[in-house]
């Protein structure tokens, strides 16, 4: 073979060598991009302004989950889980008592699930459990705004985000306004206006946590000038003699 095609095959070799390489680094530059969000959520006109926060993204602006992310099934911070988990057990035969190992996980569903507050559907994961609680609850703002402890632990990471997103619309708010105006408590904005001169919240009661912590007596209410103690007598409540037959005749 002539060295000059021999030279001329080994630089068409080279060239395809390079064009392979290049195809396959591209291929795999398509698996290595970043993923897209679990869901993407709708759009409205209540979300222009605030959106739907997302589930795994981080937002500074949204107060910390009181009891931390979920260290097990990890899947749940990410939806409307409730208490769910995945369970392991074993499967026993009859006949032979063969144990199989073999585990449970929870019936869950991507759901679009209406929010009055918002006016408008909410893409989320959820359990068939929690969708019977929202049921029973009436609705989905009902379900985020429950105040016991066990509520808050089975709305996890992704319901405190939606929990707070729901508290910053109009209708929300109003209602927390009128049950506070039902218990007789102030405005939110007004309580600074009962404070003593000179006195914030936070240092009230950081005093308060002071005078816990070193078991001191609270004096509640007015002045002790100000106030009337009535004076028990020394012989109130005292025994008195048992009358006999013939005194009880007499009377």
């Amino acid at each position: 073979m002539p060295p000059s095609r021999a030279l001329a095959g080994g630089v068409a070799f080279l060239s395809s060598a390079a064009r392979g390489s290049r195809a396959s680094t591209s291929a795999l530059r398509q698996f290595t991009t970043t993923t897209a969000s679990p869901y993407k959520q709708p759009k409205g006109p209540a979300t222009r302004e605030l959106p739907i926060p997302s589930p795994s993204a981080q937002h500074p602006e949204i107060p910390a989950y009181p009891f931390g992310p979920r260290a097990t099934y990890k899947q749940s911070n990410k939806g409307l889980y409730g208490s769910a988990s995945i369970r392991f057990g074993n499967n026993v035969s009859e006949k032979y008592n063969v144990k199989t190992r073999r585990k449970w996980r929870p019936n869950v569903q991507t759901r679009r699930l209406y929010s009055e507050s918002l006016g408008q559907m909410i893409r989320t994961r959820v359990t068939t459990r929690v969708l019977r609680t929202i049921d029973k609850v009436g609705g989905l703002d009902n379900y985020l705004l429950g105040t016991k402890t066990q509520r808050l632990k089975d709305l996890g990471p992704w319901g405190w985000r939606l929990r707070w997103r729901i508290m910053q619309t109009p209708k929300v708010r109003a209602m927390f306004a009128r049950q506070r105006e039902e218990l007789g408590l102030p405005p939110q904005g007004a309580v600074q206006e009962f404070l003593p001169e000179g006195e914030t919240a936070e240092s009230l009661m950081r005093q308060t946590d002071e005078m816990l912590s070193r078991e001191d007596e609270f004096e509640i209410g007015e002045q002790e000038a100000d106030v009337h103690v009535d004076v028990v007598p020394d012989n109130f409540m005292a025994e008195e003699k048992r009358p006999s037959g013939a005194e009880v005749k007499n009377l």
